[in-house]
């Protein structure tokens, strides 16, 4: 007994400082994790659409408008690409963003990342997974957590997505999916009942990568302003 009460006291001494040093962190209204789909199965056009579409939904009024109205006015984002279970990269560092500068500044970044990864096939799990290691490395506290996936096919690669999902909405994650309904034609549905998950967590399908852009806007749109 009086081992496992000097187990309990080190693991508080341990923990105890991490948590002090989190809550020291300055806040903002989300940590969001943009997850994109590199897999084989995206060409290049395909990824320049992805990546265009992301980048003009940040040079938006209505996105900044949106960030403004939260509590805190910001929001804190990174973006990661991603492919097989253990192919992720973080191409975009975690940039605040409070005012048209910055996410000015952000799209610019976007626009200029390379694509680092060709294929491997298609871990939704990987990806989720991996977004989880990112968020507790965020420079700010966010008052909500967000994954945000998209991509053009279902999870053939890695653990269950479900595993995945269930995981991170234990730890108090959201995840929202922007499906890409262009090679599998039920791929919304696939999304809506294995992939997103948290409260609050929807879809905004993308009929094919020409309507990919105006599907990130209205997603950010939401995403941004269910926090306020």
């Amino acid at each position: 007994m009086l081992k496992l009460f000097s187990l309990i006291i080190i693991w508080l001494a341990l923990i105890a400082p991490a948590a002090a040093q989190r809550e020291a962190l300055p806040t903002t209204d989300i940590l969001l994790v943009l997850a994109v789909d590199t897999s084989g199965s995206v060409n290049q056009t395909r990824f320049e659409l992805q990546r265009r579409g992301y980048a003009d939904a940040f040079r938006s009024q209505q996105v900044l408008n949106a960030i403004r109205g939260g509590s805190t006015g910001s929001i804190v984002v990174t973006m990661v690409q991603w492919t097989g279970p253990t192919m992720q990269v973080q191409v975009v560092p975690w940039t605040l963003i409070k005012d048209a500068g910055s996410a000015l500044a952000f799209a610019d970044a976007i626009e200029a990342a390379p694509r680092q990864l060709f294929g491997g096939g298609t871990s939704l799990s990987g990806a989720i997974d991996h977004a989880m290691l990112l968020l507790p490395g965020a420079p700010y506290r966010g008052l909500k957590r967000v994954i945000d996936v998209s991509g053009d096919g279902s999870n053939n690669r890695g653990r269950d997505v479900r595993e995945a999902r269930d995981e991170a909405v234990r730890a108090g994650v959201i995840i929202n999916g922007l499906p890409i309904v262009s090679l599998e034609y039920d791929l919304d549905k696939y999304y809506f009942n294995n992939v997103i998950g948290g409260p609050g967590s929807f879809i905004v399908p993308a009929d094919s990568y020409d309507n990919f852009a105006q599907a990130v806007l209205r997603k950010l749109i939401l995403e941004i302003a269910s926090n306020n």
